[in-house]
């Protein structure tokens, strides 16, 4: 590696370079486009959808223990983009969180909440030197019982805002683009027509016709506010709508 840019201020997490710059923190985002994922978050009038691709590395592997999409609460669910060890520390962490809120003020934790708490304990973890940021990006979606669908993405630097459209891996800036662009109008967008952007939106900035088996797809909705992941038929339907639109 060259060492003339960084000059050793990246073997500690807590110091900055003259430059202003906290390069452990940033090598936590390229972890998280190193795995060659790509994950998809929208949200439309009356429901958020996430969709990722699923990849079995190993033939030996059986697919159904593989999995980006976690539940957090009943109503409560996420994609986890990047390291996957890190991704199910943090959703453990995510859900002793939810559970405490619950026991403490006696009502499920709002999205909001959750995505703020979340990047706090990240923020955390780039100032204190015996913890290093975790190599994971979530994209949160839940229904807020005053706001209605939320979708909040949190980074390894403990940003996190809500977002009408993101995307998080190693396509994000093309899917971002793709995204900006669909939602030029502010077009409210059903359930169905939520889902299919973000399937469509995956297949045009990989430029991959996808089988059922390799997407994964969690959806919350007004009418149905428990986070629930479609079964392959379901996306199976949906790319078969998505195929005869084109």
């Amino acid at each position: 590696m060259n060492r003339g840019a960084s000059a050793g201020y990246d073997r500690h997490i807590t110091i900055f370079s003259p430059e202003g710059r906290l390069y452990q923190v940033e090598y936590a985002f390229k972890a998280i486009k190193a795995g060659g994922v790509t994950s998809i978050g929208v949200r439309g009038k009356d429901s958020c959808c996430v969709v990722t691709q699923k990849k079995i590395p190993d033939k030996l592997l059986d697919p159904s223990t593989v999995t980006h999409l976690f539940s957090l609460t009943p109503k409560i669910g996420c994609v986890q983009t990047g390291m996957t060890a890190d991704a199910r520390a943090q959703v453990q962490r995510a859900r002793y969180e939810a559970a405490q809120f619950k026991y403490r003020y006696g009502y499920d934790v709002p999205p909001s909440y959750l995505a703020n708490k979340m990047a706090n304990i990240a923020q955390v973890y780039t100032q204190q030197a015996y913890m290093r940021p975790l190599g994971v990006a979530m994209i949160l979606i839940g229904i807020d019982e005053e706001s209605g669908p939320q979708l909040y993405k949190c980074d390894p630097a403990g940003y996190y805002v809500g977002y009408k459209a993101t995307a998080a891996g190693s396509k994000e800036l093309e899917a971002t683009n793709f995204l900006e662009k669909k939602f030029k109008d502010d077009p409210q967008l059903s359930l169905t027509e939520t889902i299919r952007l973000a399937i469509t939106t995956l297949q045009t900035i990989l430029s991959a016709d996808f089988k059922a088996s390799a997407l994964e797809v969690g959806v919350v909705s007004t009418d149905n506010p428990k986070f629930r992941v479609l079964t392959e038929k379901e996306i199976d339907d949906h790319l078969t709508a998505i195929a005869e639109q084109d």
